[in-house]
């Protein structure tokens, strides 16, 4: 948590969640921790936790089952790819653009130190294997 970053508390929380079911922590139809657990982990408020839990319920990322918890949607890993693709376009790809352009780089120059980039990450998956 960061509570001195300008975004609400609860999506911060939620992009938290969001993350545990993107690494496969919280799976398909998996149930999450209760509200009560969530706002111990994370030292909050557990009205916070609902606020989350809501959010991500509105959004079709979780679901609740009446009585026995909630659980992460079918369709939850694709809808959050979707969802932060969406934003990376929109958002941080054009702070990007706009840091190359003030800058003077050129794509050319990019281009090798992207493949060192993703060489370097296939070597550390390799090894964490």
């Amino acid at each position: 948590m960061q509570f001195s970053d300008p975004k609400a508390i609860y999506l911060q929380l939620a992009d938290a969640v969001c993350d545990l079911i993107l690494r496969g922590v919280y799976t398909r139809d998996g149930k999450i921790p209760s509200v009560r657990e969530l706002a111990a982990e994370a030292g909050v408020n557990p009205n916070t936790i609902l606020r989350t839990v809501s959010h991500l319920t509105d959004q079709g990322i979780l679901y609740n089952q009446r009585g026995v918890g909630t659980f992460v949607s079918e369709n939850a890993r694709e809808t959050i790819m979707q969802q932060r693709k969406k934003t990376f376009l929109d958002e941080e790809l054009t702070q990007f653009f706009q840091k190359i352009e003030l800058l003077g780089l050129d794509f050319a120059e990019l281009a090798p130190l992207w493949q060192q980039w993703i060489a370097a990450r296939k070597e550390v998956r390799h090894e964490n294997q």
